[in-house]
C-alpha cells in the first residue's frame, strides 16, 4: 500500500478510509488493553497518533515497539476524540522496519544542548532539531526565491582558492603533499611546485572577490555555499565551516545597498512566518517565548541608518551615564557584540544598519569616503564633536540584529583602479594572486556593492537558538570534526 506522509495524514479528512504511514516512534503508552503510539516521519513537528487493541497483535511485536523504533502502520483514519488532534489511525497491521534497543541515546528526557551535540547523528530525530532543520530548508528556499524573483543569477564560486579575501590568514590549507617529507627552499619555505595545483591553496573564506567578477558581467549575482575559517574560536557565534549568502550588484550605491539588505532580511523573516508556522510555534513555546513577537517586530520597523561615528557617541554617552562595557568603544575601535546589542536592543530597540566605519579595521576593497566636516550639510548627522571625523572611513553597511549582533557585513566596493592600488600599497599587501581581481578595475570598471550574510546566524535569529552549533546539522569547531 502506498505510504502517506504524516503531514498529509493529519490534513486528510477522508475518515473511514484505509491509510499507511511510516515513521519513528516518539512515545508509546497503554492501558486496559489499548496502546497509543505517537509516530513521526520528519515531515512535520506534529505526530500522528496510532491507536490499537493489544488483543489484535502478537505480544512479541508489541514489546519491540519502543521509542526510536521504525514502523509501517496500516489502519483506518478516524476522527479523534482527544483534544489537540483532528484525527488518528486505528491500526490493523504493524510492521517493524527497524528495531531500537534500550541503549538509544534519545530516550533521556530533558537532554541538554551539550549532550545532544555528542549525538549529532541522532539529534535530527528530536522535535527541536527537526523543527530547526525544516526551518533551515525553508530559509534556503526563501533565499533562492528572493534572488530569482529580483533578477539575480546564482553564481558558483570556487571552494579551493589561492587568495585570501579577508586578508586575515585564517585559512585551511589544501594539499596533496606528503606532510612527513616537505621540500623546502634555502630560506626554509615550503616548495609547492610538486603540489596538485602547483602553488599553495586553501579552502575559501568568501566567494566575494569571484562574485564581483560575475557582477561586472551579469549585473547582479549571488553566491550561496560553504565557507571555511581556521579561527580558533569557541564562542556561540563561530563555526569553522559555515554557509554564506553573498550578492554582488553592479551600479549599486550605498543607500541602495542598505535598501537591499533590509528588504532581503524582511523577505526571509516573512517567509518563515508564512511557511514555518507549526515549527515556530513549537520553538516559541519550548525555546524562546518571545520568538514570534520578535520576528513580527522586524517586519513592522524600518531599520535605523547609523553612522559609526554617531554610534560611538551614543555608546560613550551610555558609559558616562553608568552603562558598563567589558570592551572599549573609542573612535577607531572595532565594536564588540556587547556594543552592537546595546545599540539594537536597548537604545534603538530595532535593527540597525551601521555605516561608514574607520578604514583601520575594514577590508582593502571597500570604497573610502572623503573627509566630511561636521558643520557642513553632509556632516550634520555625523555626530563627531570636531571639525572632521578623526580618520578615513569606508562605505561599510553592517546590519545589527537583536540577540545576534552583526548578521550582515556589506560595503560599496572601490571601483577606481588607482584608489584601490593606493590602499593595497598602504597596507603592503601581496596581490600576486589577485591580478585577475585588479583587472576588473582596468577593463570597464563600474560602481558596485554587495554583502555577506552568514546563513547560520540568520537561522539563529529565526529559531531563537542561542548557540550556532545547534543550527547546522554537523558543526565543525576547533577539535571537533566528528560525524
Amino acid at each position: 500500500m502506498k505510504r502517506t506522509k504524516v503531514i498529509d495524514a493529519l490534513k486528510c479528512t477522508a475518515y473511514g478510509s484505509e491509510i499507511c504511514v511510516k515513521g519513528w516512534v516518539r512515545t508509546k503508552r497503554g492501558g486496559k488493553g489499548i496502546f497509543f503510539i505517537a509516530l513521526n516521519d520528519g515531515s512535520t513537528i506534529k505526530n500522528v497518533q496510532i491507536v490499537g487493541d493489544e488483543a489484535n497483535f502478537q505480544e512479541e511485536t508489541l514489546k519491540r515497539i519502543t521509542t526510536g523504533a521504525c514502523l509501517s502502520v496500516v489502519g483506518k483514519l478516524v476522527e479523534s476524540p482527544a483534544a489537540g488532534q483532528a484525527s488518528e489511525i486505528q491500526a490493523t497491521a504493524i510492521e517493524i522496519l527497524g528495531d531500537c534497543d534500550n541503549t538509544y541515546p534519545l530516550q533521556k528526557k530533558g537532554a541538554s544542548w551539550e549532550y545532544l551535540r555528542t549525538v549529532a547523528h541522532l539529534r535530527p530525530r528530536t522535535n527541536t532539531f527537526g523543527a530547526i532543520l525544516r526551518i533551515r530548508h525553508n530559509m534556503a528556499m526563501a533565499i533562492h526565491t528572493y534572488f530569482h524573483e529580483h533578477g539575480y543569477f546564482y553564481f558558483h564560486t570556487p571552494l579551493i582558492t589561492a587568495s585570501d579575501c579577508e586578508g586575515a590568514g585564517n585559512m585551511f590549507q589544501v594539499t596533496t603533499k606528503n606532510l612527513y617529507d616537505l621540500k623546502k627552499d634555502e630560506q626554509g619555505k615550503i616548495i609547492y611546485d610538486d603540489d596538485f595545483f602547483g602553488e599553495q591553496t586553501s579552502l575559501t573564506v568568501s566567494g566575494q572577490l569571484e562574485g564581483e567578477l560575475g557582477a561586472t558581467a551579469l549585473g547582479a549575482i549571488y553566491t550561496f555555499g560553504p565557507t571555511f575559517r581556521a579561527e580558533n574560536s569557541n564562542t556561540p557565534r563561530h563555526l569553522a565551516e559555515f554557509w554564506m549568502i553573498e550578492p554582488e550588484v553592479a551600479f549599486l550605491d550605498q543607500e541602495e545597498l542598505m535598501e537591499l539588505e533590509e528588504d532581503f532580511i524582511k523577505y526571509c523573516v516573512r517567509w518563515a512566518l508564512d511557511n514555518c508556522k507549526d515549527d515556530l510555534e513549537f520553538l516559541n513555546k519550548m525555546v524562546d517565548k518571545g520568538l514570534i513577537e520578535r520576528l513580527e517586530g522586524v517586519l513592522k520597523e524600518d531599520f535605523v541608518r547609523l553612522p559609526y561615528t554617531e554610534g560611538i557617541r551614543i555608546l560613550q554617552e551610555a558609559k558616562e551615564n553608568g552603562k558598563k562595557f567589558e570592551f572599549p568603544c573609542e573612535w577607531g575601535d572595532d565594536l564588540a557584540s556587547e556594543h552592537e546589542r546595546y545599540l539594537v536592543e536597548e537604545y534603538f530597540k530595532k535593527p540597525v544598519i551601521m555605516t561608514d566605519y574607520p578604514r583601520s579595521f575594514k577590508s582593502f576593497y571597500m570604497k573610502q569616503n572623503a573627509p566630511v566636516a561636521v558643520d557642513s550639510p553632509d556632516g550634520a548627522s555625523v555626530g563627531y564633536k570636531g571639525s572632521v571625523a578623526p580618520g578615513p572611513t569606508m562605505q561599510g553597511t553592517d546590519v545589527l540584529f537583536p540577540s545576534i549582533g552583526e548578521i550582515i557585513g556589506g560595503s560599496v566596493r572601490e571601483e577606481s583602479y588607482d584608489k584601490l592600488m593606493a590602499e593595497i600599497k598602504r597596507r603592503e599587501m601581496d596581490m600576486s594572486h589577485l591580478w585577475w581581481y585588479l583587472d576588473t578595475r582596468k577593463y570597464g570598471s563600474c560602481p558596485h556593492a554587495g554583502f555577506g550574510l552568514g546563513f547560520e546566524r540568520l537561522i539563529l535569529f529565526i529559531t531563537g537558538m542561542q548557540n550556532i552549533r545547534d543550527v547546522i546539522p554537523f558543526p565543525r569547531t576547533p577539535r571537533n570534526a566528528e560525524f
